[in-house]
This record gives structure tokens, sequence and C-alpha cells, in this order.
């Protein structure tokens, strides 16, 4: 319900002329005998009316006509006196009238406000100076949520009511129902003035709230630099953990929101622990969750590690997968840039987004290839750009991935027909693991899948000599054509090596960059002999 609004025609006649100060009016209806304590729509009876508009005489005219002690302390249906109304409108001459009457400094509304707590928040330091003169509590909660007057006034930067209040003996100390100290509330919000009078106190710098934040934690999650530079030098310790997993730091704070001041305040002085300790949480994934390039510059150039810890807390292996997570593909060159180590999964996280150029990419700038605890999440991510094949698979056999790896029974019954006999034809297609072989023959079985027809003979000798050299050279020379190509052999043999027939007869985009290389090999290394003579033969022996 909603008590805020007057009616001018639910207003008694009484609450009317106290309402406009109308002395004159007001003593008329008195002496008439009219009623005082009519309420209106919202409980207010006439007293209130005379308190909210500064009405000390009008105030002074209801008391004596009073029809009880207790008229004084009358309340609005939300738990609103006179003395509340007075106190928060400012008026010290109402105040004083209604203390000598015998009100009760220390009442409480609804919402548990004292009317010491609204003079605070309207900044009213004379009435503030006068309830505290008179009695009035200055420690103890003043509202719902445990917050009392010195919170409050450190919250509006009051800094002449602040020292009123630590002078009658307010405690510097004091915490809401949230532990929050009135220090905190100034850090929080910025409040430098508030904070420094409260340091200058005494107050404790590294107090914290019931999750364990701290006054620099909150100062530097909201950007207030001054604050940061305050606390710090005054004591502020910014290795103190603030949440309950013991990781959080001033330092993630500042980087996730992207108050890069502050970030340049805190990394000197940050323990590197957090970089790259177990348990703990670099200050590289509070950049990246933040989406803050420049944080992250920052810290990667202050030497944090690009590649952090695995952070169960975010669900990643490393910053990269976070990268991959919120889709920030931006950060990806400023990563490169600093040497992060890619793993294997980062390939699967480029089919999951179908990046496949920047997983040629990674294949060529050494990406270790999917395998162990990252090679089944890794096929599974291959399923969902299956029909886009040709723009990762070969890529990935020609890096030297093991084609068996992939050819689980969930991959066999999921993928393109088309791909299915690609990737057979990088492996002995009649030597293959017994599972395999029982799940390629039920597949053959369920679907019209059409195997290749060289698939029902053995493999040629050249193939299986094209298997056993590529073995020995290992997925590390197989990254790029270069060391295939530094091989004193002719280039038939090159290109066979690096499955020119078989990209060109699946017609692989990108066959045709290798074509190139082939066409310009020096004259010396185009012959499969001396003479050149059966050059073609040589080279396509065994070859479809």
């Amino acid at each position: 319900m909603d008590f805020t609004e007057a009616y001018s025609d639910r207003c008694s006649a009484v609450g009317l002329a106290a309402r406009e100060g109308n002395v004159k009016v007001l003593r008329k209806l008195i002496k008439q005998g009219y009623s005082i304590d009519v309420p209106d729509n919202r409980g207010w009876v006439p007293i209130h009316e005379a308190a909210a508009h500064n009405s000390g005489e009008c105030l002074r005219l209801l008391l004596h006509a009073a029809p009880s002690a207790e008229y004084v302390n009358s309340k609005t249906f939300e738990g609103m006196c006179a003395l509340h109304l007075s106190a928060r409108h400012g008026s010290l001459e109402s105040v004083r009238v209604l203390q000598e009457a015998g009100a009760n400094l220390n009442e409480v509304t609804t919402e548990a406000t004292t009317a010491l707590f609204l003079a605070v928040e309207n900044g009213h330091t004379d009435i503030v100076n006068f309830l505290l003169q008179h009695g009035a509590n200055v420690n103890g909660p003043h509202s719902w949520s445990g917050w009392n007057s010195l919170h409050q006034a450190s919250f509006q930067g009051f800094t002449e009511i602040m020292k009123i209040l630590l002078e009658k003996g307010a405690s510097k100390e004091c915490k809401d129902d949230f532990g929050i100290t009135p220090l905190f509330i100034a850090a929080q919000y910025g409040k430098l003035e508030s904070l420094r009078l409260l340091v200058s106190h005494g107050a404790e710098v590294n107090c914290q709230a019931k999750d364990r934040a701290t006054p620099l934690l909150i100062a530097s999650q909201e950007g207030h630099t001054e604050c940061v530079e305050l606390l710090l030098s005054k004591g502020a310790d910014p290795n103190l953990y603030c949440n309950e997993d013991n990781w959080q730091l001033p330092i993630h704070a500042a980087a996730e929101m992207g108050h890069k001041k502050i970030l340049e305040l805190l990394i000197p002085v940050t323990d590197r622990i957090c970089d790259k300790g177990k348990g703990k949480v670099s200050p590289v994934y509070s950049a990246v969750y933040g989406g803050h390039k420049e944080c992250l510059e920052m810290l990667l150039k202050e030497g944090y590690s690009p590649d952090a810890q695995e952070c169960l807390n975010f669900d990643c292996r490393s910053p990269m997968c976070m990268v991959f997570q919120k889709e920030f593909f931006y950060f990806i060159d400023i990563f490169l840039k600093y040497g992060i180590t890619l793993l294997g999964i980062n390939l699967g996280y480029c089919l999951f987004h179908e990046k496949f150029t920047l997983f040629r990419h990674f294949l060529k700038l050494g990406c270790s290839l999917p395998s162990g605890d990252q090679l089944l999440e890794f096929v599974s991510y291959t399923i969902k750009v299956q029909e886009e094949y040709k723009e990762w698979l070969p890529y990935l056999l020609l890096a030297g991935f093991n084609p068996v790896d992939l050819m689980r029974r969930f991959w066999i019954f999921s993928v393109n027909k088309n791909a299915l006999n690609f990737i057979l034809e990088f492996t002995n297609w009649k030597r293959l693991p017994p599972a395999v072989e029982q799940d390629l023959s039920d597949y053959k079985e369920k679907f019209t899948w059409a195997p290749k027809s060289h698939f029902a003979f053995m493999p040629s000798l050249s193939h299986l000599c094209r298997l056993e050299i590529r073995s020995i050279l290992t997925s590390e020379r197989l990254r790029s054509d270069q060391f295939i190509r530094e091989l004193p052999l002719p280039a038939c043999l090159q290109d066979y090596l690096l499955y020119l027939d078989v990209l060109r007869v699946n017609a692989v985009l990108g066959v045709e960059n290798y074509l190139q290389q082939r066409e310009e090999a020096a004259p010396s290394s185009s012959h499969c002999s001396a003479e050149g003579a059966g050059k073609e033969d040589a080279c396509d022996a065994g070859v479809r």
C-alpha cells in the first residue's frame, strides 16, 4: 500500500490547518472541540502535519490540547512519529518542542529508522547535535539493514556530522547486518574525505565483511583510485584473501572491472602466488572474464603467465579456454604475443565455434594435438562440424594426428560418409583395431555407406611406406610441409608424403597451395631419377 500521497478530501479540517501552518484557524477549531487525532489515508493526524511542515506554534497548540501523554508519539501507518518528520524536514524548533513534550528520541519507524538517522540522512547538523545532547542513542542499528547514523554519514560524505557522531561516542568499528563498517562504506562509494576522517580516527583498514570482502577490494572493484591509494598508504593488505575460497584479491577486482590505474597500483604489491599457485586464480582470468584487453596486456607485460593454472572456479583449463568460453576472440593475438602454450583442446574450441582459419593457424604455431583426457572432448566437438570436414580434418591429419583416435563408435555413426572415407585414406585400412573394424561393419550394415573400392584390398606398399615414414617423423615435424620439402627426395615423393594425391582426389580446399609449392620446387628435385625417365610411373606407383 502506498502511504506517500495525501488526499486533501481525506484530511480533517484540523489536519489541514496544521498542514498550512494556520495558527489562527487551528486555535479556533480546537476551541470549538474539533478532534485532533483523526487520521487521513496515511494514518497521519494533525501533529504529523504540523511536524512535517515545520510549524512549531501549531505543534504547541496540538500538544497543549493532546488527549493523552502518548499523543506526542502518535505513529503513521509507516511508524513515523512527529519527531521523525521534524528531524527529516530539518525543523530544529519543532524538534525542540517535541522533545520538551516528552517525545521518545529513540523511537523507531516500521523500518527501524530513528530520528537521528533521518537527521543525518538529510544533512541537518544542528538537529543531530540537539538529539545527541538530549539523549539520542549514537550507536546501535538505526535502520533495517543494521546501518547506523555513522554508516549513513560516511555514505553521504557528511564529514562534519561524522565528527560530531565520533565525538559523541559513535563506534568507528560498528557493523551492519553484513559486517560492513563505516570505513568500508566510504571505500565502496568513493567518499574520500569520509575515508580520510575514519582512518585518522584509527578505523581498521583491513576490516572484512561477512563474505570476507575488504575495503581495498571494494574500492578496487568500484574504481575509486584515490581511495585505493589512501588505503594502501595506511597499511591495507593487498594480499588478504577476500572470499571464502581463498583466491580473490583486490587485483582480481581491478582486472575484472577494467580499472587500469588501480591495477598499476596493485601489481607491484600483490604476491605472485596468485599467478600460478595451486588452488589460486590468476588475475589473468579476471581480465579475460571482464573483457578488458588493456588490463590483460598490462598483466602479461608485468610477467603474469599467459598459461596460468587450471581454474576450477570458472571451469576453465586455461585462460585461452575462457577466451573461447566467453567468445572474446580479440584476446587471442595478445596471448599469442606473450607466448601462451596452445593445448590440444584449443583446437576443439576452434571447431566448436567454427573458427577454421584459427584452427589451421594454431596447427602451424605448434599447438599440441589432442590427447589423453582432452581427446574425448575434442572428438565430440568434431561432430558439430563434420559437414565441413574439408576445412579442418585434412590439416589435422597432415599434422600427424592419429586418425584412429577419432574413429570411436559414436563418431563413426555421426559423421559425414565422405568424411569417413577420407579419414580411412590416412590409415592402414586392413589393420585397424578390432573394435574399429567392428564399428565400421555395424555402420555399413545399418546405413547405406559405400566404402571406396580400394578399401577392399590390401594397401599398396607405397602407402604403407608413407604411413611408416610419417610415423617416424612425428607430429612436431609434420606441422608444415617444410621438413618434408627439405628431405633429399624427388618432389613427387615429397608430394606423396604430403598426401597431395588424396587431397586432389577429394578436392580439398587449399590443395592448390600444395601444388603451387610443387611447381616452384627446384628443377634438381623435380625428377624421380637423374634422367627423368618414367617420372609419372614412379611417382604415382600405388597412388589412386
